[in-house]
C-alpha cells in the first residue's frame, strides 16, 4: 500500500511547535553529540566513572540527555511534560524505566510505581495508558529458566507467582480506573513466559474491551505468525485482543546469543523484511478492528503514513479509541505533533526515575541513535532546519 502523498512528516514548524529557541538549540546540542559514536561511547564511560566515584555530574546530565529523553525523577516531576504535551493533544504512556534491579524489593517497588500511575491517571484524561516490562516486576533469570523447561525450587516457584500476581495487580487497578495496560516486548528467551502471562491476563480483564495489550517485536520474522495465532486464541475464547507493534530493541543480544549457543537467529534477514510485516500487522489489525485494539509504537514515517491510509481505507474516525501512535519523549516530534494536530490518537512514552536509575535507558537510547540508520541523523536534521526557519524569520 503506498503512502498518503497528504501526509508528510517534514513540517518541523508544526514538529517543534512546543518547543522555545532556547529548548530548540539544547535539542541540538544533545542530537548532535549522539550524532557522534565516538562522543556517546566515552560520555556513557565518563558518566558512569563520575557517578561512582560520586563527582557532581547528575546536574549536568539532568539538563541534557535526561531533560531530553526523561518527564522527571518523579509522577509528580512529570506534570509539567504532560501538560505541555496535552496542549497539542499529544497523551502521556508514563514509563517508570529503572532497569537490572534484581531483587524482590525492587520488584515490588517497581510494582507500587505502576499502581501509582494508574491511580495518578484516573482523573487525567491525558495518561490513557499503564505500561511495564516483566523484568520490572520479577526475575529474568528465573522466567529463562521456566522457558527452558528446567525445574524450579519451592522458593523459585513461590517467586513466579509473585511475577504473575503483580501483574495482575496492576492489570486490575488498570482496569478499575479506567486505563489501558500495555506489556512491554523482551529478549526472545523470555518472550514465550511473558505472552503466556499476557494472554491469562487477556482472558480475565479483555471480556468487555481491550484493556491488557501484548507488545510484538517486528524484527523477529515470527512475530506476525505469533500475533495472528494469539488474536484467534484470545478471540476464540470470545475476549477483545490489543497489541502494540515496534520494531525491537534487541537485536545485537539476540543475534549474539543465538551464535553462541547454536540456535536459528530469531532476526528479520533485513530491515526490509521487518517493515513488510510490520505493515501486514497494521493491515491484519484494522481488517479485525471490531476485535482488535492497536499502538503503533513506530519512529518510522512509512508505516505511520501507511496506518493513516489504512484508518482512511476502513471508514474510522481519526481519534478511534481503538487505534492509537505512540513514540518515545524527545524523538520524532515530527510524527507525534503532525498526527496530533491531524485529530489522531497520539501519545508519548515518558520515562521516569532517579537520574542515577534510569541511566540504563539513556546510555541506549543514546547508543540506538547512532546505530539506527538515520535516525540520529533524521532528527539532527530536522532540529536543524527549524532553527535556520526561525532564524530566517527573525532576521
Amino acid at each position: 500500500m503506498s503512502s498518503d502523498p497528504l501526509m508528510t512528516f517534514d513540517d518541523t514548524e508544526i514538529a517543534f511547535e512546543s518547543r522555545s529557541d532556547s529548548a530548540l538549540r539544547k535539542t541540538h546540542f544533545v542530537f548532535s553529540s549522539m550524532s557522534k559514536p565516538w562522543m556517546v561511547k566515552i560520555g556513557t564511560f565518563l558518566t558512569s566513572f563520575a557517578l561512582r566515584i560520586r563527582f557532581p555530574v547528575k546536574k549536568i546530565i539532568k539538563s541534557t540527555i535526561f531533560e531530553q529523553f526523561c518527564g522527571g525523577e518523579s509522577i509528580s516531576d512529570c506534570q509539567k511534560t504532560i501538560d505541555s504535551l496535552g496542549q497539542y493533544n499529544v497523551q502521556t504512556i508514563l514509563d517508570y524505566s529503572v532497569e537490572g534491579q534484581e531483587r524482590e524489593e525492587s520488584f515490588d517497588h517497581t510494582k507500587e510505581e505502576a499502581l501509582k500511575v494508574a491511580d495518578y491517571a484516573k482523573n487525567n484524561p491525558n495518561i490513557p495508558f499503564c505500561v511495564v516490562k516483566m523484568t520490572g516486576l520479577g526475575s529474568r533469570s528465573l522466567m529463562s529458566k521456566v522457558q527452558a523447561g528446567e525445574a524450579l525450587s519451592g522458593q523459585e516457584k513461590r517467586h513466579f507467582e509473585n511475577i504473575r500476581n503483580r501483574a495482575e495487580e496492576i492489570a486490575r487497578r488498570a482496569s478499575d480506573n479506567g486505563l489501558k495496560f500495555m506489556i512491554d516486548a523482551e529478549e526472545s528467551w523470555i518472550q514465550d513466559v511473558i505472552d503466556d502471562i499476557v494472554h491469562d491476563l487477556m482472558l480475565k480483564f479483555n471480556k468487555e474491551s481491550s484493556i491488557v495489550y501484548n507488545t510484538f517485536q517486528f524484527y523477529r520474522h515470527e512475530a506476525l505468525e505469533n500475533m495472528k495465532q494469539a488474536f484467534s486464541k484470545i478471540t476464540g475464547a470470545g475476549c477483545y485482543y490489543a497489541a502494540k507493534l515496534v520494531r525491537g530493541a534487541y537485536m545485537e543480544t539476540e543475534r549474539e546469543r543465538a551464535q553462541e549457543m547454536g540456535y536459528v537467529d530469531p532476526i528479520q534477514p533485513d530491515k526490509e523484511a521487518t517493515d513488510r510485516d510490520y505493515n501486514l500487522a497494521q493491515e491484519f489489525i484494522l481488517d479485525n478492528i471490531d476485535r482488535f485494539s492497536v499502538c503503533t509504537g513506530t519512529h518510522n514515517e512509512h508505516s505511520s503514513a501507511a496506518m493513516v491510509n489504512l484508518i482512511r481505507k476502513k471508514g474510522l474516525e481519526k481519534n478511534d479509541e481503538r487505534v492509537y501512535f505512540a513514540q518515545l519523549l524527545g524523538m520524532s516530534d515530527n510524527i507525534s505533533f503532525k498526527l496530533a494536530k491531524g485529530g489522531y490518537n497520539v501519545a508519548k512514552y515518558v520515562p521516569y526515575g532517579p537520574v542515577e536509575k534510569v541511566l540504563p535507558y539513556l546510555f541506549r537510547r543514546a547508543e540506538e541513535n547512532t546505530s539506527i540508520a538515520g535516525q540520529s541523523s533524521r532528527e539532527f536534521m530536522l532540529v536543524k532546519k527549524e532553527i535556520k526557519r526561525r532564524e530566517a524569520l527573525g532576521s
